[in-house]
């Protein structure tokens, strides 16, 4: 299967190419913090109508979301389930796991296992990822790194209530 980007010429990708190429990014570049091979398949002009108000614009936004990622969460990977495609998008349901080991929007590492849901959108244009939409859980994320664990003998008070 022949990739197409920028650098070979940017022409139109067939549905396999957007797959693979919206694939890579999940499995392979975000797990790996690569941002040499983020710049080979997104685009400077790219528009991440997810970012909040102050983030970067175009590939800066990828690249600030994956460093900020790789630094809180270690062994992280994204499990796709599915992945479609129509014209130029890709749509990928997917599953974001790994472990808190550094600070995450303020909140310091717990040391937790975390597993939660995404879907995300992404249209390429000329052999690159050019806009994204997403949806995910991030209230179960938040629920996981958050929610208090009871003690070993609050554990055994509320067995014994039952």
């Amino acid at each position: 299967m022949r990739l197409i980007t920028a650098g070979n010429g940017g022409g139109a990708m067939t549905g396999t190419d957007i797959k693979a190429t919206a694939r890579r990014v999940l499995e392979e570049i975000f797990p790996a913090d690569d941002e040499a091979a983020l710049t080979e398949v997104i685009s400077e002009d790219f528009v991440n109508h997810e970012a909040p108000a102050g983030t970067p614009p175009g590939l800066g936004s990828v690249t600030y979301y994956m460093h900020l990622l790789a630094s809180a969460f270690s062994g992280q990977r994204w499990t796709i389930h599915r992945v479609l495609a129509e014209g130029d998008t890709a749509v990928i349901y997917c599953t974001h796991s790994g472990r808190h080991t550094g600070e995450f929007l303020g909140l310091p590492a717990t040391g937790r296992s975390f597993a939660y849901k995404q879907m995300h959108m992404i249209r390429f244009a000329g052999g690159k990822a050019a806009e994204h939409w997403a949806v995910r859980d991030d209230a179960a994320l938040m629920r996981q790194l958050t929610t208090p664990v009871p003690e070993p003998a609050d554990q055994a008070a509320a067995a014994a209530s039952y």
